[in-house]
Parts: structure tokens; sequence; C-alpha cells
């Protein structure tokens, strides 16, 4: 059923719905500014679609750009990580997949799991403003949290003890350096899901609460990670009616 009026002009206040789409998570999407792809697009363009209006996808190369573009006024529609230090300027929807954080070491030294890095004198490198920098910069006590573009490029490049990152990528990484390792067991669960501008209306967060759903139960969401290639498995449960 479309929505009413009054929510397609609150989440559309422009006449397009204008969507951030992170580049930087391959997880999430793919391709480049001008021929984007994956999981977010699909939901974006559904959303659009459902709201009979244009769509314009804003793509960045890092979560911190998407929720800055969120947080000044020139996005409608995000997908981010749910984080508390994101709520105070985004509304989230229920999650739509979930993905893990874990660690990358050198063998046969840093830590034997990841139980063992938060001590003193290791080093975690992490993507600034990622959602597992945002997790680790409130849990880690005596670990130093060293900030890059890239959790592991940095911990390569400055030599630290472990890098963080997203379990897909993390995984690659290590089948091609094979004298590095994942280190288990995952540090977080990273929830996925749909955020708009904190100022919406409840009925337009009702809106894209209820798409979400939808989307969930009727297997667009799982069929849109395996055209894309990714594990349709990483699909969140529907949400509870």
């Amino acid at each position: 059923m479309r929505p009413s009026d009054d929510v397609v002009r609150d989440l559309a206040s422009t006449g397009v719905l204008r969507a951030t789409i992170n580049l930087g998570n391959p997880v999430l999407a793919h391709g480049t500014h001008d021929e984007p792809g994956g999981v977010t697009v699909a939901i974006a363009r559904e959303l659009a679609a459902r709201l009979d209006v244009p769509l314009e996808l804003l793509c960045f190369h890092a979560a911190r750009e998407a929720y800055a573009a969120m947080a000044g006024g020139e996005a409608d529609l995000t997908f981010l990580a749910v984080d508390p230090a994101r709520e105070a300027e985004v509304r989230f929807s229920p999650s739509y997949l979930a993905i893990e954080g874990v660690y990358v070491t050198q063998r046969g030294r840093g830590p034997a799991s990841a139980g063992e890095v938060d001590r003193t004198g290791t080093r975690v490198g992490v993507k600034e403003g990622s959602a597992y920098d945002l997790f680790l910069t409130r849990t880690l006590r005596e670990a130093e949290v060293v900030r890059g573009t890239d959790g592991i490029d940095v911990y390569l490049a400055e030599h630290l003890d472990v890098g963080a990152g997203i379990r897909q990528p993390a995984v690659a990484f290590v089948a091609q350096h094979p004298t590095h390792r994942v280190l288990e067991p995952a540090f977080m669960q990273i929830r996925q899901a749909v955020g708009i501008p904190r100022d919406r209306t409840d009925a337009a967060a009702r809106f894209v609460a209820d798409t979400v759903g939808d989307l969930l139960a009727s297997g667009f969401v799982h069929d849109a990670l395996a055209e894309a290639g990714e594990d349709p498995g990483l699909a969140a449960a529907p949400p509870a009616p």
C-alpha cells in the first residue's frame, strides 16, 4: 500500500529520496559512484518505488561520511550500523542483516584469541568512524585504538598488534596473506539498519520499519544478498509482529 502524502513529503522533502550508500563496506555495496550495486542499493530503490519518487544515490567510502551527510541534512535515508553514538541524529529501522567484527593479527605473535586483545600495550587498528571504532572506543579499557582509513591498512602501516574489521574482507585478506590470521571469536555483532533523520515523523519511521520487515519476510533481502554475491544467511529474521 502506498504511504500517505504526508509520509512521502516527510521522507522526500525535495521531491527526491536521497540515500547514502557506503561503498567502503563490501557486504553492503559494491561498484562505483556512477553504478553502485548491492543490498543497500536494492533496498533504497524499493523504498523509492513504494514512495513513488525518484531516487538519488549519494555514494561514500566510509560510514562516518554517510553519517555526516545525514546529520548535515544532505540525505533522507542512510544505511548504517546501529550504534548509540549515532542515534542522536538517526532513527533506525529494525536491522536487515548482521555482520561480525573480527581482529586480524600475525601468525606466531600477538594475542591468541579475541579475548586477549584488551591488554596494556596492545594497539588496535580501526577504520575511523566505523561501527567497530565506536564500539571498541567504548569497550576497550587497556588496549589503545589507532584510527586510519582502514583497520587492516593502519595495522600494517603502523606495525600494530591487531587490526579490526568486518569478517568477510578480513577473511579475504588472510587468504591472500597466510602469515596473518583471524582471531576468534568475533568481538561484536554489527547490526545494519536503515536510518532516517531524527526529526522525521513517527509515521515516516513506521513506514520505513514496516517496509524493512516486509522485505525480510518476503525474502527480498535474502535474494538481494545472493544476487550481490554475498551470503544470504546474513539476512536478519523478520521482526515480530
